[in-house]
């Protein structure tokens, strides 16, 4: 683990760690973390609310705001109102509860040039906000900032990297066609269409 700086606080720290491991400081994890990423299940679901439940509870209430002036430690911010959440309320309204807080975080960062030096990785988390969003703006700016990647990264990440922008236009696409993602609604009891339930049937879906 890195030595906690006054600029990036243990709490941070731990969080990145856990998430990225080596990958702010080499560019892209030097280990496969799909597992732990996308994997998801009860097992890892427990584990980070063992680990990280505070810190999310602090993050959705408006707190650690002290996180926000640094790019690392805004990210930190970040995967616990839009990744975190996910694993800890995963079903429950309070999965989606920082998706706002998260989005405007990132929004803040693009325009301010705050993520200038962000390794690819970081650049990776941090537009996954963009990606929930259920707005076509936001879509269209993460399938932007993504395609933007593949252009400026490594010839060996863009195999990678390409997934995440075929991903990406996939979530674009469902956010085009319905305005949202069907797959939320039994979680925040929303009604959904009759196209919805037919989409729901076999349409492609993710996590949350």
């Amino acid at each position: 683990m890195n030595t906690p700086t006054s600029s990036n606080p243990a709490g941070a720290q731990d969080v990145l760690d856990f998430w990225l491991g080596d990958g702010l400081q080499l560019g892209w994890c030097s280990d496969n973390r799909d597992e732990l990423w996308f994997g998801g299940g009860p097992e890892l679901d427990a584990s980070i609310r063992q680990r990280f439940g505070p810190l999310v509870a602090q993050a959705l209430a408006g707190g650690l705001g002290d996180w926000e002036p640094h790019m690392e430690t805004r990210l930190a911010l970040v995967l616990l109102l839009d990744q975190f959440t996910r694993n800890i309320h995963r079903g429950q309204p309070q999965a989606f509860a920082g998706d706002a807080r998260a989005q405007r975080l990132v929004r803040d960062a693009l325009a301010t040039g705050l993520d200038r030096d962000l390794a690819t990785v970081g650049h990776v988390f941090l537009y996954m906000p963009l990606v929930h969003a259920e707005d076509l703006a936001s879509q269209d700016e993460a399938v932007a900032r993504f395609q933007r990647l593949v252009d400026t990264s490594p010839p060996e990440l863009r195999e990678t990297l390409g997934r995440n922008l075929h991903f990406a236009k996939l979530h674009r696409d469902i956010v085009l066609r319905f305005g949202r993602f069907p797959h939320r609604n039994a979680a925040l009891d929303r009604t959904s269409t009759a196209e919805e339930l037919a989409f729901l049937k076999d349409g492609p879906r993710f996590g949350q």
